[in-house]
């Protein structure tokens, strides 16, 4: 009879590849849990039965609920900021240019339904948690408007936004998109008829750069 073979052990290449992996299928399924439940109501029996590993193996990554909503946001959300800002940073072209594709892709990231429920939850939730709202603006937030102040200022710079103040003119050109995300989430599900995103960016841009540019 052939002796029977001997379990990998926790050495082997695949255990480490499944432990190493572990960490990002719990972040992938918090945040599922947090777009469906929100944060209070987030249990971390949810997100371990969601992610297929025991509550006890999540206490060995993560501490706290916060942690784990932390994780989704510097592991599921913010990268999506830093890749908006490598291709500003490399972006040759004039200020108008730019942010005809730039706000565009703004509005794509915004209108994955996910990360909507995400942000209806933290500003639902701020009041009794106010560290996740820390969490979100620090990392998404603040990148995110930063990222197009900047871009304002260095065009003023060279001439071709008129004076003003540059985070005032950024969350003049982003503030339709967090509100249409907000009207999506809160009043599409009770019947409301949605507005098309991209279509909003698109039309506000249209409207709103005629009086930023200097020609």
């Amino acid at each position: 009879m052939p002796t029977p073979s001997a379990p990998p052990s926790s050495g082997s290449p695949k255990w480490r590849r499944r432990a190493e992996a572990r960490p990002a299928e719990i972040v992938r399924a918090a945040y599922e849990v947090f777009s469906e439940k929100g944060f209070a109501a987030a249990r971390l029996d949810d997100i371990a039965q969601r992610a297929g590993v025991s509550k006890g193996a999540l206490y060995l990554y993560f501490e706290t609920k916060q942690d784990i909503f932390e994780a989704v946001v510097k592991d599921a959300v913010a990268p999506n900021i830093g890749a908006i800002e490598t291709f500003v940073l490399g972006f040759p072209g004039p200020f108008e240019q730019l942010i005809r594709m730039m706000i565009p892709r703004m509005a794509e990231i915004a209108n994955q339904s996910g990360l909507g429920k995400v942000i209806k939850m933290v500003i639902g939730e701020s009041g009794n948690f106010p560290e996740i709202a820390r969490i979100w603006h620090d990392d998404v937030i603040a990148k995110g408007i930063g990222i197009l102040t900047g871009v304002i200022a260095r065009a003023q710079e060279r001439g071709e936004v008129r004076a003003g103040d540059p985070r005032l003119h950024a969350l003049s050109i982003a503030a339709p998109l967090l509100a249409a995300v907000i009207f999506r989430e809160t009043f599409v599900p009770v019947g409301a008829k949605p507005f098309d995103i991209p279509t909003l960016m698109q039309q506000h841009l249209d409207n709103v750069l005629p009086g930023l540019l200097t020609s």
